[in-house]
Order: C-alpha cells, then structure tokens, then sequence
C-alpha cells in the first residue's frame, strides 16, 4: 500500500523532505491526498472529526482507524519490548534501543522522539526497521493506547500524575501488566514497586533487593558516572534520572541475554534524543539547555539536573494546553517550587494552544503569582519573544538558561533563536 502523510502547509516543512527522502508522498491539508483508491487513513488522537480528511474519509466510506490501532497491529507481529511509565520512556527506549543494536540484535524502534544517532543519517529518528523480529516500542498512557499492547516484556518506570489522575494510571497499567508475558518495574517508587511480577526481575537505585541495582550516581559537568550491580557506567547526560532510565535499559537487556559489560560498553555511545536535555552551547557563560520537559516530574528533573552545572538556573517552561495545565495546576507549583534553590529563577510564558475547542480560563501568570509567594525569583513574560530581551540582566558569569515546553513544533527553533540571540 502506497503511503501518504498530509501535513500543513505553514509549517516547515523539514519533515516533510524526511518523508519524501523515504518514498512517501505529501500532500496539503485540504483533502486531496485522499480518493478512492485510498484503502486506510490512520489519524493521531489529537485529530478532530471537523479535519476536512476526516469528512472525506467519511464520505468515501475509507476505514479510519488511531495511530495506537496501527502500533497495536505491528506488536503483534514482533517480539515486542513495551516501555511505560509517565516520564522517561522516550529516553529508556532510545538507550535499550542503541544497546540492543550495538550486541549486534539488530532490533526495531517506535518512539516518541527521534534518536540523535538516527538523524545524523537525515531520518526523522523516531523509527527504524530492523533486520530480526525484535522491536522496542515506548507505549503511551496519556490516549490509553498503552493497554492495546500484548509485549513479550513490559516495562514500568514511574507513576505520577500527567494527563490521569494517579488512581486512573493505576488501573491502565494494571491492564498492561496482565498483558504483558514478562513485567518488569523500577521498585524505587513505591507505586510501581507494588506492580512487581518478580523481584528478580526488578530494577532500583535505593531498593537492595532488586535483581538490578544502581548505585554511587555523580555527575559531574554535562557527564555522569555510577555502577549497575558493581559494574562501571559512564555516558554524556545530566541527572540522576537519566541513570535510572539506564539502568532500566540495562535490567531490560540483561533479560534478553546482553552482558552488563557490553551494556557499559554500548551506552558509552549514546547520543541522546531530540529535546531531551539537548545542550546547544555555552555562550558569554550561559549554557542553554533544551528540554522537552512539561509534566511537573519532568519540569523539577530537568531543574534539578542542570544545577550541578553552575551556581544559579534560570528555567523558561512554556506550559501547553488550558486543560492540562488546568489539571497540574497545583502540582506544577508544588514540583517547580521544591526544585527551586534560592538563588534560582523560574520564568513562563503564555500557554501555548493549539486549536480545537478549550476553554482559555487559566493563565501561565496564575502558576508564577502562587510560586512567587513562596519563591520571589518567579516571572511571567507572556510573549516568549520578549523574554531574551528581559533576561539581560538576569544574567551572572556562571549560569545556565533552561528552556523547557512540549507539542509546541516551534520551539527547536525558538531555543536556536535564543542561543543565537546571547
């Protein structure tokens, strides 16, 4: 079957060449990479029945069918290794993906963000096809497509609340447990430690009787050092978060027969994912530093992480969705404030939308004026485009800028744009 991407004609269109490059034509957002010769349209779950696809789709009588369906569909056909968890999963997929690949395993990808390795070869990243039967997948819980997978190993990393209530998590990873032939769970957590299936199968960096431990974490500048059951680890990343999604990675190819010592030696070259703690330089002694980070947990990890590597932090978060941040309103405050050292700065900018129907009743201001009670250093600057502009003097010789925000498609360039602008 032919494939087709539709994509908007605004946007740049970098992945648009990606796809071509691989043989998939493009076409505008208009209904026209749709006929009667169409046999299936697959749509993300943020697509909305008005998309003038849709309604051709509809009209022509084309089954539709979700992205996790189609995901759903292609676990069955593979020995499939499952990451879940609220926060990590892209980053455990790409490392377990690059250990398995360099013990010569030659295993497939389907992630949630492009490998750095991967785009260096002018791919999008996020995927790649490979020569055996194994893939590694990371399974979202926010659209619950998590619980449509029947992996060969599922992997749990944390629990905390995001897009569902902690109760609701409970219950889809739960399903996702009895779905999967082997469960493994990082067990330093004590919600994901009662989802164990075997102790022996478990992984921890303060738990002593997992089978894999993690333990004498430092980091020190942008690289950080530590052992998995006395064996030495080293790799180019910030926090002690990264450590547990390698040793996750690690528990997880053991399992599958790889040597912790080829581990420590294949993770040695890992070259990170997309926004992820994406260092794009030190300027005039700013580092700045780009993250994906969005979910509280994700946001105090990324602060806390960079802190080893100067004396103050000023950190930017571009919350997106009223509904979202709505919900983590309390969470954020509470996360980023705990985070915060005194000498620290946190700034956000206005929400960022993204169409459809929502209902604009909460404004990043409303986090900044609650963490400003307790925090002073706290700042609204409602049009990111302003905020290098208001930044100057903020600024110290010894400083790191840490801009985070998710879903935003502008942001890569925007971080660029304030890196340039130093």
């Amino acid at each position: 079957m032919p494939l087709h991407n539709i994509f908007h004609p605004s946007e740049k269109n970098e992945t648009q060449e990606k796809l071509v490059a691989e043989g998939i034509q493009c076409f505008l957002q208009d209904g026209s990479g749709i006929d009667e010769q169409t046999q299936l349209i697959v749509i993300s779950t943020a697509i909305e029945e008005t998309n003038v696809e849709i309604q051709k789709a509809n009209s022509l009588s084309i089954p539709i069918i979700k992205r996790a369906e189609l995901l759903s569909l292609i676990v069955q056909e593979k020995r499939t290794i499952a990451i879940g968890g609220t926060s990590g999963k892209s980053t455990t997929t790409a490392m377990l993906f690059d250990i398995l690949d360099y013990a010569g395993l030659e295993p497939s990808i389907i992630s949630g963000a492009g490998l750095v390795r991967l785009q260096e070869q002018g791919k999008i990243g996020n995927a790649q096809l490979g020569k055996e039967d194994l893939l590694v997948i990371e399974a979202d819980e926010s659209d619950g497509s998590i619980v449509n997978y029947h992996p060969e190993i599922g992997v749990l990393l944390n629990i905390d609340k995001d897009h569902k209530e902690i109760s609701e998590l409970q219950e889809i990873f739960e399903i996702f447990k009895s779905n999967s032939r082997k469960f493994m769970v990082n067990s330093s957590q004590e919600l994901t430690a009662a989802f164990s299936q075997n102790r022996n199968q478990d992984f921890s960096s303060t738990d002593a009787d997992a089978r894999y431990k993690a333990t004498g974490f430092l980091q020190s500048g942008l690289h950080i050092n530590f052992f998995i059951n006395h064996i030495p680890f080293s790799l180019d990343a910030i926090g002690k978060h990264n450590m547990e999604n390698v040793l996750a990675a690690v528990a997880v190819a053991n399992q599958l027969g790889v040597s912790l010592e080829l581990c420590s030696k294949a993770i040695k070259n890992y070259k990170g994912i997309y926004r992820r703690n994406q260092v794009l330089g030190n300027k005039n002694n700013v580092w700045v530093i780009d993250d994906y980070a969005h979910n509280p947990a994700k946001v105090a990890a990324a602060i806390l992480g960079v802190q080893p590597l100067a004396k103050k932090v000023i950190a930017w978060f571009q919350p997106h969705g009223y509904g979202p941040t709505r919900f983590l309103k309390n969470d954020f405050i509470e996360s980023i404030s705990k985070a915060l050292r005194p000498q620290d700065e946190i700034w956000m900018s206005e929400i960022f939308y993204a169409g459809g129907t929502a209902i604009k009743d909460i404004s990043a201001d409303d986090l900044i004026q609650v963490i400003k009670i307790t925090h002073p250093n706290a700042f609204f600057v409602e049009d990111r485009n302003n905020l290098l502009a208001v930044l100057q003097s903020h600024f110290t010789d010894d400083c790191v800028l840490l801009l985070m925000g998710a879903r935003d498609p502008s942001l890569d360039a925007f971080a660029k744009s304030v890196y340039e602008g130093l």
